[in-house]
């Protein structure tokens, strides 16, 4: 058995057992990719996927026992890179994190701007995707970070941090009649058509609790993941917007008003979230801290000591987070 047919056999589960797609992230062939897969079976003596012709189907039951324990050998082997690495230099190395549009458009670019001028010879990698995709990626062990508003409770393997509160605006062209009115209800919102965040995504969740509680059934005629495409489409006229309100830019976006929303929907907070057991650099504890400053390399410690989300809440109960 080797390390290399383990990281082949997690990277084609990765791919949805598609071994050209996980050929190609390696830089490798995809026979050698088959090859070496069929080899670790026959080593083992069961299957790890199913087959129909020279496809992969399934991940069989002995598989996905087999994918659990590779993943954490891996991850321990990734911990061992990263220690000696520590104590060899500790200013180079790399650091992964995954996030959604709007976090990586409006909240991150001064963390990351700070933080490469810190450490240019770290490698900063940045992967976008729904919430649920980079809490998956900071799961299994594909990213070190996780920067998220939504699901990322969802995975318990996972230590979530709160940064900051944020809330919404609501965004309308010059003219527009929600534009006079000097105190926002939901009831006037709920006239118009809406263009806001795809379910899922950025505290779209707390949007439609909003509307439930009052008994209102929005008509949301568009959605996106990208706050600069919900602003496209303000502009076009197609609705209203319902956007985070660090999206708004009041010179690049003076084509349009933004209304407060705060009274009309609850704050959500951001987290930052982080695999147990994973191996923290010195770069990395600073990254938290520029991005949360109350985030301390002490109170990052702590958080990796609770044993469970209770325990985490309490740690975080007395903190008054920055709204942003």
């Amino acid at each position: 058995m080797k390390l290399q047919q383990l990281r082949y056999i997690r990277e084609v589960a990765r791919h949805d057992l598609n071994v050209s797609a996980t050929a190609q992230s390696l830089y490798t062939s995809q026979p050698g990719i088959s090859r070496q897969i069929r080899l670790l079976e026959d080593e083992l003596g069961v299957k790890i996927f199913t087959r129909s012709g020279r496809h992969l189907t399934q991940i069989t039951p002995a598989g996905a026992a087999i994918l659990e324990t590779a993943g954490e050998i891996l991850q321990k082997v990734e911990y061992i890179k990263s220690m000696a690495q520590e104590f060899s230099d500790e200013s180079q190395g790399s650091l992964s994190l995954a996030t959604t549009h709007t976090q990586a458009r409006y909240a991150l670019p001064e963390t990351i701007s700070t933080f490469i001028g810190r450490y240019p010879q770290v490698a900063l990698h940045m992967h976008q995707g729904t919430p649920v995709q980079i809490s998956k990626m900071a799961s299994d062990g594909a990213v070190e970070f996780a920067i998220a508003t939504e699901a990322l409770e969802l995975f318990d393997n996972l230590v979530m941090m709160p940064c900051y509160r944020w809330n919404r605006c609501i965004l309308v062209p010059r003219g527009h009649p929600l534009a006079q009115s000097s105190s926002l209800s939901l009831e006037e919102v709920a006239k118009f058509p809406l263009v806001t965040y795809v379910f899922g995504f950025t505290g779209r969740s707390k949007l439609d609790e909003a509307f439930t509680r009052k008994g209102l059934i929005p008509r949301v005629v568009f959605t996106a993941t990208d706050a600069d495409v919900i602003k496209t489409y303000v502009r076009l006229g197609l609705g209203i917007g319902i956007v985070a309100r660090m999206a708004y830019d009041e010179k690049l976006d003076n084509d349009l008003v933004s209304l407060d929303a705060s009274h009309l929907f609850a704050a959500s907070v951001t987290k930052i979230g982080c695999r147990r057991g994973t191996f923290f650099r010195g770069y990395m504890y600073d990254f938290i801290e520029l991005f949360a400053a109350h985030l301390t390399r002490d109170v990052v410690e702590a958080a990796f000591r609770c044993k469970n989300k209770t325990e985490l809440d309490q740690l975080f109960s007395d903190f008054q987070l920055p709204a942003f």
